[in-house]
């Protein structure tokens, strides 16, 4: 069998199992074992397929029908520049995050400083958005990556050691920014909190309930609780002057705002994603 042939069966087969963007599947998939880009699939076309990579067709076609998430199976995911190892362990990158990264760093850059920048991003994750701060800006600067969960900063260094930022991005476990000893030390303060409501991450996709981690997910009953907490912190480690950048929710534009104003920031902005939702809420800590 050709890849052109196995390439065209993963489809059908996937697509018979009602597995969302089949042919995209299968496409990545090949890509993936050939260490090639989906780009230049078709100067494989013509080769024969090893039985290996059959078989590693097979076991990844069995995951996917089982409902486990593309990325997950393909382990690795491109996020803005970087390919990032992408496991249970953490939330899977998304497209909408890479434009939270674009507003801290146009932030950066029309508020230019002569001393190192300390940006710290909470709830890292993979460390995606630190990670591509860490490369695309090239003033200097202290990255700090900070999650609650053990497993998903581990996650964070093995990707950091991938793209050669380990010397460059920090991680450590901590839970919030509870472990800041010295007030009026940051400038950027990122996030992307879990900011679903409880009650609504029992009804997700099962594609991210039953496998993408619950405390990456869910921001308590209302959504906001993760806001709440990370604004009061901001308070008391943020340099007057600095700024915070946040993911949310597309209904939660008010409600976040309303939570900025409450605590003094300024500078208020909600601004939407490409489907033309609220998803990015940043302001200015006066």
């Amino acid at each position: 069998m050709n890849w052109r042939e196995a390439i065209a069966k993963t489809d059908a087969y996937l697509e018979s199992k009602n597995v969302p963007d089949a042919r995209v599947a299968s496409e990545l998939m090949a890509a993936r074992l050939l260490r090639s880009s989906r780009g230049f699939l078709n100067s494989f076309y013509e080769k024969e397929v090893p039985e290996k990579f059959l078989e590693a067709m097979r076991r990844a076609m069995r995951r996917l029908v089982a409902g486990e998430p593309l990325q997950y199976v393909l382990g690795e995911w491109d996020f803005r520049t970087l390919t990032l190892k992408c496991d249970p362990r953490a939330l899977i990158p998304r497209p909408e995050t890479e434009e939270l990264v674009t507003r801290v760093l146009k932030w950066l850059k029309e508020n230019p400083s002569d001393e190192p920048r300390f940006i710290v991003d909470v709830g890292t994750g993979t460390g995606a958005i630190i990670l591509s701060l860490a490369a695309e800006f090239k003033g200097p600067a202290v990255f700090l990556g900070t999650d609650v969960s053990e497993a998903a900063v581990s996650l964070a260094k093995e990707n950091a050691a991938k793209c050669a930022l380990d010397g460059r991005v920090k991680f450590t476990v901590m839970d919030g920014l509870d472990d800041f000893d010295e007030p009026e030390v940051v400038d950027v303060l990122v996030s992307n909190p879990p900011y679903i409501e409880s009650a609504v991450c029992e009804t997700l996709d099962p594609r991210v309930k039953d496998f993408e981690p619950r405390l990456a997910l869910d921001g308590g009953a209302g959504g906001l609780d993760f806001y709440d907490r990370y604004l009061a912190d901001a308070l008391n480690i943020l340099k007057p002057g600095g700024a915070v950048f946040f993911e949310i929710g597309e209904n939660q534009g008010d409600a976040v705002a309303k939570l900025m104003e409450g605590y003094g920031f300024s500078d208020i902005r909600i601004e939407k994603d490409y489907s033309g939702h609220d998803r990015y809420a940043s302001a200015v800590l006066s």
